[in-house]
């Protein structure tokens, strides 16, 4: 496709004929990845307490929500609706889902249970499936990208752009015409949001953001089938999108370069059970670690890294789990202390344990303007361990393991799956990872949802 902006078309219209452009077999196999991804953070996501209040009414697991829509063809109101509501709220509760970091946000947990229902609910093949996906990474990227920082400062992006991925994903799978999708991710974007102010008071709301974007894209996408229609200049109109939520930011910027491949393919994948933003200072403790024969040798610690990762994660003293994995100084311990970051490293048990607490106490948190000014495009962080013996020991971390230049191999991301599911109770892991990793040879999704536990 052409790479050239045409400035006489609304931009929505233009980005949805870059969303018909055929999905390649890398992109299915990159979709299959980021599914498996998703599936094994829901899971294990879905054991954990903050998941309790989203599935206190759905009395049997989330696969069995799921599978009955297939078996028993189940209301909307009792089948998928509810199961859709219950996978998007789990997908992130463990701070592993995927990332896209230049757009600040995580596609995985709002399109790939989107999609999943909806093609459940059409009898769509593993296939048709895994290309909605990638379509609907695209476009929540691509408005992410051009939403920029400064709405970011107020808004949660995974919220306010995952509707758009949600309708143009269930659009696809419902295969409507251009202009009906145009219409889907218009009334999808015009209901769209989630302010951050809850990172600042324990709660649930992350989750529930989640949810609403799903639920909102799927929606839009069936009432567009239907006729619903949505204003074309949602994005660029005065009283669009970008001039209430991104002043200064361009619309227009959505539909640059359109000749690059999917954008699913940099998407960021994550090691640690912690908040992205953390994990640069989680990288470079580990690389320092490498270093000391003790750490109880170390003096002190000044950790420069960009304004954002100050912003949600200086929390010197985390009272619980969710605080914990928002601490670049809990972080920064346990990776010092322990080595690579667990779950068990993140229970409250651990926020009260001695030596934590007393290497947390000895760091400095400090901005670093060249990493700020790098941010979104690098996510890095610089360590500086001045050590009882006057020795100094420095690394820079410029971007995080998982990130495009640091990425995070098939095998790892097995491996990840894995640990998951153990972690979560799960049995018979290698056939469900296998099975999601064929995804593509699937005539349904049936024997798949079988498999999930």
């Amino acid at each position: 496709m052409s790479g050239q902006i045409t400035t006489n078309m609304p931009v929505l219209q233009t980005l949805v004929q870059r969303l018909s452009a055929p999905v390649d077999r890398l992109g299915i196999d990159r979709a299959q990845l980021h599914v498996l991804d998703w599936l094994c953070c829901a899971v294990k996501g879905a054991r954990e307490p903050s998941a309790t209040g989203f599935l206190s009414d759905i009395n049997d697991s989330l696969s069995a929500k799921c599978r009955r829509v297939s078996r028993q063809g189940i209301s909307p109101r009792t089948g998928w609706w509810d199961a859709l509501l219950a996978n998007a709220a789990c997908g992130n509760i463990m701070e592993m889902d995927d990332l896209d970091r230049a757009s600040i946000l995580h596609p995985g947990p709002v399109i790939v249970p989107a999609a999943i229902a909806i093609a459940e609910h059409v009898g769509a093949s593993g296939e048709q499936l895994l290309a909605a996906i990638v379509r609907g990474y695209e476009a929540t990227i691509r408005i992410g990208r051009a939403l920029g920082i400064r709405h970011y400062t107020f808004f949660h992006n995974t919220s306010t752009c995952g509707a758009f991925g949600a309708a143009a994903a269930v659009a696809d799978l419902l295969q409507l015409t251009d202009e009906q999708t145009i219409w889907a991710l218009a009334n999808a974007g015009s209901r769209t949001g989630g302010l951050w102010q809850m990172r600042h008071e324990a709660c649930e709301t992350k989750s529930l953001h989640n949810v609403q974007a799903a639920q909102c894209g799927v929606q839009a996408a069936m009432l567009a089938a239907q006729g619903v229609r949505g204003p074309a200049t949602l994005l660029e109109g005065a009283q669009g999108l970008f001039a209430a939520m991104s002043p200064g930011a361009k619309a227009n910027d959505v539909v640059e370069d359109l000749d690059r491949d999917w954008l699913i393919h940099e998407v960021s994948f994550k090691p640690w059970p912690a908040c992205r933003h953390a994990h640069p200072t989680i990288d470079a403790a580990l690389a320092l670690r490498t270093k000391i024969k003790d750490w109880r040798q170390i003096e002190s610690i000044v950790i420069s890294t960009y304004k954002s990762a100050i912003d949600f994660c200086d929390k010197p003293n985390p009272e619980n789990t969710a605080q914990a994995k928002f601490s670049l100084q809990h972080c920064a311990a346990v990776a010092l202390i322990n080595g690579a970051p667990q779950f068990e490293h993140f229970d409250v048990a651990e926020l009260v344990r001695a030596d934590l607490a007393a290497l947390q106490q000895q760091i400095k948190i400090s901005e670093s303007s060249a990493l700020t000014a790098a941010f979104p495009r690098h996510y890095g962080a610089h360590m500086r361990l001045n050590m009882v013996d006057g020795t100094v020991l420095e690394h820079l971390q410029s971007d995080a393991k998982g990130d495009p230049e640091l990425p995070m191999s098939q095998h790892d991301i097995e491996v990840k799956a894995n640990i998951l599911l153990q972690a979560a109770g799960s049995h018979s892991n290698g056939q469900l990872i296998a099975a999601t990793l064929k995804l593509y040879d699937a005539e349904s999704l049936h024997a798949w949802t079988e498999l999930w536990p």
